[in-house]
């Protein structure tokens, strides 16, 4: 009997991709389970546990049955929190009718563009990209330009470079700050010179500052959601609660920005999630407004775990890696070996993983052929293995 025909899909469904480094997470989930040893920097999540009075928290909630829906845009408690933990970080007001929270910071990003982009419209993206952007993009029917950066100016993103690609159909401007993978970090002054450039034409500016608080040497956070009240009607502030508190699986994220375009945002998210997960909230609330020791020390540690990687890897023959400012990645130069033995890094992360045991996401996944992303979100000693593997898998390649 013929098998019949696969059911007609969605054509959205034809401009996205799988996720690259949900791909690399699934090859050394396939090793492992193979019993190879395999040493994992693909994934982007914290290898810290979630801090202990924001477990507590949770289990307070739980045992006081607090199950049950929420407001949409969640309770009014986390978005106070919200508010009072960018107030004490950054000095800046925004009323709780500005915030929403979200199911995590891709929520946040998905409910933004769904708000503002229609089909046909440009969406300005810088590279390199969180392999997301571009996917969201094209599954809200818009398309994604891609604004290139490069190594030499350690990938950083100005004005001038945006302006360049502006058009009459562009409605949006996405950055991400610091920058997975790169780590690069836009200066504060940039960052008014993008809004400032965006109110001029009249177009949004989603920036998302999931890293926001994982930066490295004689750089303070900064944020978005303070730029002059003037430019605060054309920006859009995502965040989330994963990298920094270590709560990835908790899937809480926020989003800050004009009050009416919440509002909309809102009538979204109740269409999609009904509300985040209460449980959740409640150790959101705690996390935000506790205290923030944790959130030092774990940065602390980072940039330990940099300041020995980074150097490392350029001591490897045919690579090089830009000092990362913020979040936790290092975006290493592969360019010198992709010649006959490899077409793109991703043959090279492939070949590395399955000859070497050691998992790293391929730049080609964020729009930046060329590069592997490797996180130093694990331990001295996984850091320190991998360096091994490596170094012996490119000194092999030149026998």
């Amino acid at each position: 009997m013929a098998t019949p025909p696969v059911r007609r899909l969605a054509e959205r469904l034809r401009q996205v991709e799988e996720s690259r480094t949900m791909r690399v997470v699934a090859s050394a989930q396939r090793l492992r389970a193979e019993g190879r040893d395999v040493v994992d920097l693909g994934a982007g999540e914290p290898d810290f546990p979630t801090p202990g009075h924001i477990k507590d928290a949770a289990k307070r909630a739980i045992d006081a049955d607090f199950t049950r829906y929420t407001p949409a845009a969640g309770t009014p408690e986390l978005r106070d929190a919200i508010a009072d933990r960018f107030l004490e970080d950054f000095g800046v007001q925004r009323a709780r009718n500005e915030i929403i929270a979200t199911v995590g910071g891709k929520q946040a990003i998905f409910n933004v563009l769904l708000a503002l982009v229609d089909p046909g419209d440009e969406v300005l993206v810088t590279a390199p990209y969180w392999v997301t952007f571009p996917q969201v993009v094209n599954l809200c029917g818009g398309i994604p330009v891609i604004v290139p950066t490069d190594e030499q100016s350690g990938f950083r993103v100005t004005a001038a470079m945006l302006e360049e690609k502006l058009t009459s159909k562009t409605s949006l401007i996405v950055l991400n700050t610091p920058n997975n993978p790169s780590g690069a970090v836009i200066a504060p002054s940039e960052l008014v010179r993008i809004c400032e450039l965006a109110a001029e034409r009249r177009i949004h500016v989603l920036v998302d500052e999931c890293y926001q608080k994982i930066v490295f040497d004689e750089l303070r956070p900064h944020t978005a959601a303070a730029v002059p009240p003037e430019l605060r009607r054309w920006v859009v502030v995502a965040g989330s609660l994963s990298k920094t508190y270590a709560m990835t699986g908790w899937r809480i994220g926020f989003t800050i920005g004009p009050e009416d375009l919440i509002a909309r945002i809102v009538v979204i998210q109740g269409h999609e999630t009904s509300n985040p997960n209460s449980v959740a909230q409640a150790a959101a609330v705690q996390a935000l407004s506790g205290p923030q020791d944790c959130v030092d020390e774990m940065r602390r540690q980072y940039q330990l775990r940099r300041d020995y990687l980074v150097p490392a890897l350029n001591g490897i023959p045919g690579l090089s890696c830009v000092l990362p400012r913020g979040a936790f990645y290092a975006f290493a130069s592969v360019r010198r070996h992709l010649n006959g033995r490899f077409r793109t890094s991703e043959d090279f992360a492939a070949r590395l993983l399955e000859e070497s045991g050691v998992a790293v996401t391929p730049g080609s996944g964020f729009g930046t052929e060329g590069y592997i992303r490797l996180s130093f979100a694990a331990s001295r000693t996984a850091l320190e293995s991998a360096i091994e593997r490596l170094g012996a898998f490119v000194r092999g390649l030149e026998t």
